[in-house]
């Protein structure tokens, strides 16, 4: 039996030496601990980390405990368990995947819809038979070009969306809908 307290301790101490040298705590309010690393990263990404100054430093570190601080009591009060704020929460979470979703398929997209300049001088044939121009065809390269890439990335994107309802199943109560 009096082996494990050892083996505890050693356990500990260990655990303790495994920190990378950028993950000393650098200040612990109640049990929450922030290390160098995590506190560098957020006031960089601050407004207070445009002027990189002792007196910012100190500034930021003293608004961050007081945000933790209230956090905190926010949790003793149970509020981070309240059905208000586990729905804007999930929201939240909705609106940055389906954000983050969009962001990268429209540049995979953009990336993709390569538009020939045989498609370009057709369009500009279209709009001079229509007399929807006058300006020379130098002069709309550019607006068609990019007209043209706008319209293949939407049909681009509106597709992929099908092909996901396609694949997907998807069973819609109509009589509660008409309700």
């Amino acid at each position: 039996m009096k082996k494990y307290p050892y083996l505890l301790f050693l356990l500990l101490f260990l655990l303790g030496c495994s920190r990378k040298p950028e993950e000393h705590v650098l200040v612990k309010i109640n049990n929450y601990e922030i290390t160098q690393g995590e506190f560098d990263t957020e006031f960089k990404q601050s407004a207070f980390g445009r002027n990189d100054t002792p007196d910012s430093r100190r500034e930021f570190l003293s608004s961050l405990i007081n945000r933790k601080l209230i956090l905190q009591d926010a949790q003793q009060q149970g509020l981070d368990k309240n059905e208000s704020f586990l729905k804007m929460i999930e929201r939240f979470w909705e609106q940055s995947l389906l954000k983050l979703t969009l962001d990268r398929k429209s540049q995979l997209i953009a990336n993709s819809a390569v538009v020939s300049e045989q498609e370009i001088k057709d369009a500009y044939q279209k709009l001079l038979k229509e007399g929807k121009t006058d300006k020379s065809y130098e002069q709309m390269h550019k607006q068609i070009k990019w007209e043209l890439s706008r319209q293949k990335g939407s049909q681009m994107m509106n597709n992929w969306i099908i092909s996901l309802r396609k694949n997907a199943r998807i069973k819609i109560n109509s009589y509660l809908l008409n309700q």
